[in-house]
């Protein structure tokens, strides 16, 4: 296993992409466990969707979920090489991989997610509200009204969605894992709209927990602090690129990898009395 220390620290060579970005591209390439995680059967038989799951915090879930014995639906954008990379690690662990490309501010596209994992699948155990759109501004006056309306739309809207059409294919015992940040609690001015949606988040997700409790299905939000994604070079001014994660006590931006094993503890059986729970990945720095 790595140690803390052996993490790479800011600062980062300049490595401007536009959106959604490249997982391939970076430097220092994420580490999303290829060489560390290693299963121990928690999710046997599960079956999953996780969407955002070609690169970031999602490949590295669906990786972990694999090894752990679950087969995965991957839900992304239009990141085909990333995804395909995504899919290349789940089934290397012998576990089933469905790609399925397209936009999920649209509520029919959610739905179809959806119909794939349940006719493939025959039921959903696991839905990982992961992927997100984000952009940062200095001045709310930058912010159009479809930058704002296209980052409700990805990070809450479809979460919605996806849900709404998921619930009646989910077990009792299935959990819902939604992905919020240190935004929902101390929001960057700069990202006025994706640390909104954020905070919606976490309020959905503390609802839905109390209406799902009598289907027996669970619901937890993950806050990350700065996790070394494709997102990340795609989406902030290159300076802060260069210094992410030195604002937090670790000095250093998560790698995906250190994500993953929280999405797989609150999927577990082992979190069977754990909904409505915010976990913070911050790197120390604390939620309130």
């Amino acid at each position: 296993m790595l140690h803390e220390q052996q993490y790479p620290k800011p600062p980062f060579p300049h490595q401007p992409q536009s959106l959604p970005g490249s997982s391939a591209r970076m430097e220092p390439t994420p580490d999303y466990g290829e060489e560390t995680y290693e299963g121990s059967g928690r999710l046997l038989d599960k079956k999953a969707i996780i969407t955002g799951a070609d690169s970031g915090i999602g490949r590295a879930v669906a990786l972990a979920f694999a090894r752990e014995g679950a087969d995965v639906l991957v839900s992304y954008l239009d990141e085909h090489e990333d995804a395909q990379e995504t899919k290349r690690l789940v089934e290397a662990a012998g576990r089933q991989c469905i790609l399925v490309p397209g936009d999920i501010s649209d509520p029919a596209h959610c739905r179809e997610i959806v119909r794939k994992a349940a006719e493939t699948f025959s039921r959903i155990d696991i839905l990982v509200n992961n992927a997100a759109h984000q952009l940062a501004f200095d001045s709310i006056e930058d912010i159009s009204d479809d930058e704002w309306d296209k980052t409700f739309a990805t990070n809450i809207s479809a979460m919605f969605y996806l849900t709404k059409a998921a619930v009646p294919h989910m077990p009792e015992g299935s959990s819902i894992i939604n992905t919020a940040s240190i935004n929902s609690d101390t929001p960057n001015p700069q990202l006025l709209a994706y640390a909104t949606t954020k905070g919606a988040i976490q309020n959905f997700t503390a609802g839905l927990a109390q209406m799902l409790a009598e289907k027996g299905i669970r619901a937890n939000t993950v806050a990350p602090g700065p996790v070394w994604t494709p997102l990340i070079p795609a989406s902030l001014p290159s300076e802060k690129v260069q210094h992410f994660g030195e604002q937090v006590p670790m000095k250093r931006p998560a790698q995906p990898c250190e994500l993953a094993p929280v999405y797989v503890m609150l999927a577990s059986a082992e979190s069977s009395y754990v909904s409505g729970a915010t976990v913070a990945v911050t790197g120390g720095k604390p939620i309130l």
